[in-house]
């Protein structure tokens, strides 16, 4: 881990750190670290060709790689003191990134004065009917190429044309950019960051003045279906419904609970998208800022990575920006080395230099806003990813509405995929809940673990055998100790209904990743409690629990806005590789942890 003395700002590596550093090797630039120098890069992904050398070392004199800091979580949750001031890290091209953790203010820049207070200006929303026609069914751009191969220099820029024709190697680094220090303050050094000022409240209207009103619109939008199919008209057409079956009631007892895990050396290995990132994913594929970041193994040997809403050019820190937006995209990485980061090899792409959308949605309000992406798995040559179609966002953070979550297929290794237009659990009244899910594939069987449509409901799960993935008859419902069939058979001259799961967690579970640690013989999984703002890990003999108690991953007041934390297929029993995503500058982070 790194000791860091918030006072004075000092940082020093220690062993377990330098071991998982690359030496040498990344010729990012050089850090004196206790007493020996040594190149110490932030997400530094490999070896730099010969031909890369000079280029890169004439960057490192005027770029100093970052340091990889180790953020200490408590078991608890409870939030440390912010740490002391470090500028932006880089990536092994000197590019400046996005650091993730809570840090203090520069000390060296002036805190602004706080601005006058002005009147108390109430504003009222109006809503105001939008109509928006849109045609049915969807009718998804299926257009892909087989994109060159990247270059072997990773900071030789495959796509110029995206900065204006001129390559961003080729661009100097302008005086002023920010760089790590050479050195840090020396313990209790009084050059501490300043006392931030709050905002003086707003001032209230003289007496007897009535304060002035402001009116704004909120448009609503009502959307308007127009079917695309006639009887001339060709579409897709959904295939035949899959019998309905019945499997029958097997026993599921809890298993005695494990103990839970316990956490150290939290800390960011590198960031994965967006400018200043290892796979410099805005200049190769125009992934500027997105977020989620979910991975499964497609083969042996390569780990599919699946992103949410994503946004091109035009991108500003501060949140999702930009232009030419995405529902969903998709890479792919072989990089097993994951103390060093995670290097892409490849983007499902629809043109050169873009990333195309894998799963299409209409993207009209209130009918289907999005379609999100929250898991995926492999059976054979054939990749399933479960989904969220998301009706609406809602205004309170952590909360939307879906209208079904689903299944779609790709026969093709993920290039092309099929939303399956029966495997989907409807969400009636809001209640539905599978809805935001993961799955995983073991023993012959397919287990499903979901929430209702936001962060803010409860765990099920549900199994089904591995051929028949797609029939939604033939899962079947943790209940009361029981695997019990979806639907219970319908009486003579009525209709069956669907039964509803138990809980296998008490509290609150969000956004839920899991997997099956073989090596362990247990059950791991992640999800963000927003009751606590924490992400948590918990253990289990079997999926329907007991569960063990939470152990704190980290704490998103030490990563500010931050949510997600979905576990890298390779982690290992004692180490875990997880990705999470930073809603205030929109990216996506592979972090590490220690697991005993």
């Amino acid at each position: 881990m790194v000791e860091v003395n918030a006072v004075g700002g000092e940082v020093r590596a220690t062993a377990h750190i330098r071991r998982r550093i690359m030496l040498g090797d990344s010729l990012v630039g050089g850090k004196t670290v206790g007493g020996g120098a040594e190149t110490i890069g932030w997400g530094a992904s490999g070896k730099v060709p010969n031909r890369g050398v000079s280029r890169v070392l004439r960057r490192a004199a005027v770029v100093v790689a970052s340091v990889v800091t180790a953020v200490g979580v408590t078991q608890g949750g409870a939030a440390a003191d912010p740490l002391g001031w470090l500028p932006a890290p880089v990536n092994a091209c000197g590019e400046a990134g996005l650091d993730p953790v809570a840090r203090k203010a520069d000390p060296k820049i002036p805190v602004p004065p706080a601005p006058p207070a002005e009147p108390v200006t109430p504003t009222v929303q109006v809503p105001v009917p939008k109509v928006v026609p849109f045609y049915t069914p969807k009718q998804p751009d299926k257009t892909r190429i087989s994109a060159a191969p990247l270059p072997a220099d990773p900071c030789e820029n495959p796509c110029p044309e995206l900065t204006g024709g001129v390559a961003r190697t080729d661009i100097p680094i302008p005086p002023g950019t920010p760089v790590w220090p050479q050195d840090s303050l020396p313990p209790g050094s009084a050059e501490t960051a300043p006392t931030p000022q709050a905002a003086p409240a707003p001032a209230p209207a003289p007496p007897g003045e009535v304060p002035r009103v402001r009116i704004v619109e909120d448009p609503e939008t009502i959307p308007v279906p127009l079917s695309l199919l006639g009887p001339d008209v060709t579409g897709p057409r959904p295939g035949p419904e899959p019998p309905v079956v019945h499997p029958p009631v097997q026993p599921a007892p809890v298993s005695r609970p494990v103990p839970a895990p316990r956490v150290h050396d939290v800390f960011p290995v590198t960031q994965l998208t967006g400018p200043g990132s290892q796979n410099r994913t805005d200049s190769r594929w125009q992934v500027n800022d997105t977020d989620l970041g979910i991975m499964w193994e497609t083969r042996p040997g390569q780990v599919a990575v699946v992103f949410g809403d994503t946004f091109g050019q035009g991108f500003v820190d501060g949140g999702p920006s930009g232009t030419d937006w995405r529902s969903n995209v998709l890479a792919f990485s072989s990089d097993h080395d994951l103390a060093h980061g995670m290097s892409f090899d490849s983007m499902v792409s629809d043109r050169n230099c873009h990333a195309a959308e894998v799963l299409g949605s209409y993207k009209v309000n209130n009918f289907e806003m999005t379609v999100i992406p929250t898991s995926g798995f492999a059976l054979g040559d054939r990749q399933y990813l479960s989904y969220m179609s998301v009706v609406r966002w809602s205004k309170t953070p952590g909360k939307w509405w879906t209208a079904y979550g689903g299944l779609a297929y790709s026969d093709d290794g993920g290039q092309t995929w099929d939303q399956d237009a029966y495997a989907r659990w409807d969400n009636i009244f809001g209640q539905g809940q599978f809805q935001v899910t993961a799955m995983v594939p073991h023993d012959g069987y397919v287990y499903m673990f979901g929430t209702p449509n936001g962060r803010f409901g409860s765990l099920a799960v549900a199994r089904v055998a591995q051929d028949d993935v797609l029939n939604k008859s033939a899962y079947q419902y943790w209940v009361d100790g029981f695997w019990r069939p979806t639907w219970q058979p319908a009486a003579p001259g009525g209709q069956g209904i669907e039964l509803s799961a138990s809980p296998v967690l008490s509290g609150v579970a969000g956004e839920v990743s899991v997997r099956f640690d073989a090596a362990a013989g247990q059950w791991e999984m992640t999800c963000l409690d927003v009751s606590r703002n924490v992400i948590v890990l918990r253990r289990s003999a079997t999926p329907q629990g007991l569960w063990s108690d939470p152990a704190t991953l980290l704490n998103t007041a030490d990563y500010p806005a931050g949510y997600g934390g979905f576990i890298h297929p390779w982690s290992t029993e004692h180490e875990l590789y997880f990705t999470v995503s930073e809603w205030g500058h929109y990216n996506v982070y592979l972090l590490h942890a220690g697991i005993d």
